[in-house]
């Protein structure tokens, strides 16, 4: 990475074991640095929309895909800017970084090559105007409730977090209220369990889109219609390797631009884990739109020798 980067990060990424992996980063960029604590939700938002003002040329986010998802939020909230996301994954998921071919410490290798590309992002929107930009996943209805009990879990990270959090979800939010779903202007009822609309491919660790790219200008969706609890966990095992059960007519997968759900009960959503809304803020009715190309990044490129 070039000179210039302001470096964001989450000091209780990773359960709060990300600590040692933040003393590498400034030993390695030194001088070249600067390095602004986020102070809580929210907080990566606003410092990524002033480092990006500021003209720096890299604007990174040291954390899980929360800190990514506020980072990417304030650069893109800053307007035309030349700045470019750089994932530095320490967090409990890193599904952002996994798209990007980007593991753990991969700025430590002298053989990891990076270059610049530009993404897709998405945007989520309410009657009320109030929007929220995403770079990874959506996930509506059950995927909410994942995400929820997910974050009562403080001992567990990566697969096992999400597997116990799905297992909790199923024993205290496993419903599947009617929606009135618009596909890119398609519209059907349909009643649903769980909808996910993917820029990559992972969503809570589990591989929900194994097909989506992160610049092919469409959402990979899956629609989970009314799916019982055994054959839930029947196929979870093997949803987290990729493996989408198709032949079932309860579950259905393609691709749209746009999307417009609307419910007679308040939605749950989440943007790249983080909540759009949660019951209690009754909204009932989201527009979720593609935007190509909006963001640059930093991803993998290419092996080179040693």
């Amino acid at each position: 990475m070039d000179d210039g980067i302001c470096v964001i990060y989450n000091p209780m990424a990773g359960r709060g074991q990300a600590e040692a992996r933040l003393r590498q980063m400034r030993r390695l960029l030194k001088s070249r640095a600067v390095f602004r604590a986020t102070a809580g939700p929210g907080h990566a938002i606003e410092l990524a929309r002033e480092a990006a003002t500021a003209g720096f040329p890299y604007v990174a986010a040291a954390g899980g895909d929360g800190t990514v998802h506020e980072v990417a939020n304030g650069i893109l909230r800053a307007g035309e800017t030349p700045s470019v996301l750089a994932v530095l994954p320490v967090g409990s998921a890193n599904d952002y970084g996994f798209a990007l071919g980007l593991s753990n410490g991969w700025w430590l290798r002298r053989d990891f090559a990076v270059g610049i590309r530009a993404v897709d992002v998405g945007r989520v929107s309410d009657p009320s105007g109030r929007s929220l930009y995403f770079v990874n996943s959506l996930g509506l209805g059950f995927n909410g409730a994942v995400t929820l009990e997910a974050r009562k879990i403080t001992f567990l990270r990566g697969v096992p977090l999400y597997l116990l959090a799905v297992i909790r979800a199923m024993s205290r939010r496993f419903q599947a209220p009617e929606l009135r779903l618009t596909l890119d202007g398609q519209p059907r009822t349909a009643r649903t369990l769980a909808l996910t609309l993917a820029l990559a491919k992972r969503e809570g660790n589990f591989l929900l889109a194994p097909d989506a790219r992160l610049d092919d200008g469409q959402f990979d969706y899956l629609h989970v219609g009314p799916l019982p609890r055994w054959k839930l966990i029947r196929y979870v095992p093997n949803m987290i390797l990729g493996w989408i059960p198709r032949h079932d007519p309860l579950i259905t997968t393609g691709r749209c631009r746009e999307a417009r759900v609307a419910s007679a009960t308040p939605l749950t959503i989440h943007a790249d884990g983080e909540f759009f809304c949660q019951p209690g803020d009754a909204v009932r009715e989201a527009r979720v739109e593609l935007l190509p190309g909006r963001l640059r990044v930093l991803g993998r490129v290419e092996e080179v020798p040693a």
